[in-house]
């Protein structure tokens, strides 16, 4: 299911959308940030221009992961996808960075007025509705197909609401109340999610280049489906990878030795489809052994 022509074609509708919406938040941004002068919209420009690189990197996976499998890469293209999200994490890390010590340097600094501050909060308004309304088609796309590009671009995006919402904050503290300094405080703590987030990426992609085992609650659910499946009288060497988004499963199962070939063939077939529909994401291979009474 996941790479079927359907699910594909949603997959890519959800990554155009991202690169889309990434591109006019950092156009409007960009002019925001020169009209008003605002670290917190600096930070949260950053974050789309990030944004745009990680979902353009996306789309890009989303593309390559689906080739199927050839004589080069014989398990196929998924782990492209860990690759991009270790490159994403760099980024983010880079940029968080900057975002900090800049924020930190004013911060200390003598206090600065803020400028055009309706503006930007028009304009940061813009920026929380479109990403908003790209969240809502991300989750519904994320639901429909099971991909984790996609479900992990949406959940991107629902941390970028915060730093939206804290320069529109930042803006109002200081045209209301003067309170410049906020500006400078939110942009820190922007940037300290940033870093947080780039961490939790960076740390599952290297596991999963590392090849990982499944999730543990994977791993149990094929287990308590190959030992109760009809036929299989046990079950061993039950491994598992993971590379992008899919799961590779390799499971030894023991059959009656007297049966024909045919049967035995038909219990390895139906316990790999029943493995599959539990796992769409899943990529089986099973052996069969002769079970010793």
């Amino acid at each position: 299911m996941p790479y079927d022509a359907p699910s594909q074609k949603l997959n890519l509708s959800a990554g155009f959308a991202s690169v889309s919406v990434a591109a006019v938040l950092v156009g409007l941004k960009l002019w925001a940030l020169w009209a008003t002068g605002a670290l917190s919209i600096a930070a949260s420009l950053a974050d789309s221009a990030m944004d745009l690189f990680v979902s353009a990197a996306g789309l890009a996976a989303i593309v390559y992961a689906a080739r199927p499998a050839d004589d080069d890469h014989t398990f196929g293209h998924s782990s492209v996808e860990d690759l991009v999200s270790l490159g994403q994490a760099i980024f983010v890390a880079a940029s968080g960075g900057l975002i900090l010590w800049a924020s930190v340097e004013r911060l200390m600094a003598p206090s600065q007025q803020l400028t055009a501050e309706g503006a930007g909060i028009a304009v940061m308004a813009v920026s929380a509705g479109l990403t908003a309304a790209l969240v809502l088609w991300q989750r519904r796309v994320a639901r429909l197909t099971g991909n984790k590009v996609v479900a992990a671009d949406m959940l991107h995006y629902v941390g970028d609401l915060l730093p939206t919402l804290g320069a529109i904050l930042a803006l109002f503290l200081s045209a209301r109340f003067g309170w410049s300094r906020a500006d400078s405080v939110i942009a820190i703590f922007a940037a300290l999610l940033m870093l947080r987030g780039a961490l939790q990426i960076g740390i599952a992609s290297w596991h999963a280049l590392m090849d990982r085992a499944a999730p543990a609650d994977v791993v149990q659910g094929i287990a308590e489906i190959a030992a109760l499946w009809p036929g299989v009288r046990g079950y061993h060497d039950l491994r598992t990878r993971t590379a992008g988004a899919r799961v590779f499963v390799q499971l030894h199962i023991e059959l009656d030795g007297a049966q024909s070939l045919e049967a035995a063939h038909a219990i390895a077939r139906s316990l790999k489809r029943a493995i599959r529909e539990a796992y769409p994401q899943t990529d089986v291979i099973i052996h069969m052994d002769v079970w010793q009474a």
